[in-house]
């Protein structure tokens, strides 16, 4: 395995990509200078066999997706993406050549959205665990929260629901295809797995808009719906035939479709609530960018109501319970 220096200098930029980064990776810390804006800071931590697997991931793919998923946590916060850092851990079983690509990942997201890496941490150990910090910036008093939904509101979402989970659970082979399943449909879900789309032009040009909550769909667009409706402290109800699937997820059956949409997780799309005054414009913006956005239910206050978040299906409403994805372990 090659030694840590070895490995900073060949991950390394050649040339900054944000201006405002006067000091990168290469020294004990890294330096960079922002005016009038607020900062913006997430982190997640990934482990082999846990978050991730060789199994259904290249180890490209795996660079690409721990990176995407922090920028969807800032796209969520309604702010730009700028520097990021990685810690990682590294075992015996991973060769220098796999580990790079790992870092090729990172980066081919990266140069797409100018992003500069500024630093981490190498050490060898057991498993592969990889610890990316994102760091992004949003005009002052810019940033989205969760506890921004107010009674009246639109809930709506981007793109579609329950795609890479039904993704990943094809390539574990822990569901059964359709009969009438082609490549051409079960390729969609995979990819939505291995290479997801943080919305990060969406959130950023919903910018002009007072007030807007959302929630990046992590873990599923139920636990997504109860942490709006929690924070904001109002009662959420959604119209089941409202959310939107794709073609592809459409071919499971009835039962498995309402899992993957509502509890599958990691699709990393944005659920959001906004003034039906300012929705048009939401609509608007992804019109622009070519993306799906789907009114899916309103946000309400009843103080008589003790469930947070309620269902219209099959023509009665019902709760929709706080369950999401649960990543796997490694006995499964």
């Amino acid at each position: 395995m090659m030694d840590e220096f070895t490995l900073i200098e060949q991950i390394k930029q050649k040339t900054y990509r944000q201006q405002s980064l006067i000091k990168g990776v290469g020294d004990d810390a890294a330096v960079f200078r922002l005016y009038n804006k607020d900062t913006v800071i997430a982190v997640d931590t990934f482990v082999e066999g846990v978050h991730f697997t060789r199994e259904t991931l290249t180890p490209k793919q795996i660079g690409y997706r721990v990176l995407a998923v922090n920028m969807s946590d800032i796209a969520a916060m309604g702010a730009t993406p700028l520097y990021y850092l990685v810690s990682i851990v590294i075992p015996g079983s991973w060769d220098n050549e796999s580990v790079k690509q790992i870092f090729s990942g990172m980066d081919e997201l990266a140069e797409r959205y100018a992003l500069d890496l500024i630093g981490g941490d190498t050490v060898s150990g057991h498993e592969l665990v990889i610890a990316v910090t994102i760091i992004g910036s949003v005009a002052g008093g810019k940033a989205r929260y969760r506890h921004h939904a107010k009674p009246g509101d639109v809930v709506f979402v981007t793109g579609t629901v329950g795609d890479a989970r039904a993704g990943l659970d094809v390539l574990l082979r822990q569901t059964k295809l359709p009969e009438n399943a082609t490549e051409s449909i079960i390729y969609p879900l995979i990819t939505r797995h291995q290479r997801p789309e943080p919305r990060v032009e969406f959130a950023q040009q919903l910018k002009h808009i007072d007030r807007v909550a959302l929630n990046d769909i992590s873990d599923g667009l139920a636990n997504e719906l109860h942490e709006i409706a929690e924070s904001s402290h109002v009662m959420i109800d959604i119209e089941d035939a409202a959310v939107p699937i794709s073609e592809g997820l459409q071919r499971w059956d009835i039962a498995q479709q309402f899992d993957y949409k509502f509890f599958g997780g990691e699709d990393f799309e944005l659920v959001g609530t906004v003034s039906r005054d300012n929705f048009s414009t939401v609509q608007a913006v992804g019109v622009q960018l070519g993306v799906k956005v789907s009114e899916i239910g309103k946000v309400s206050y009843n103080r008589e109501r003790n469930e947070r978040v309620l269902l219209f299906r099959h023509g009665t409403w019902q709760p929709l319970l706080k369950r999401g994805y649960v990543h796997r372990s490694r006995e499964t």
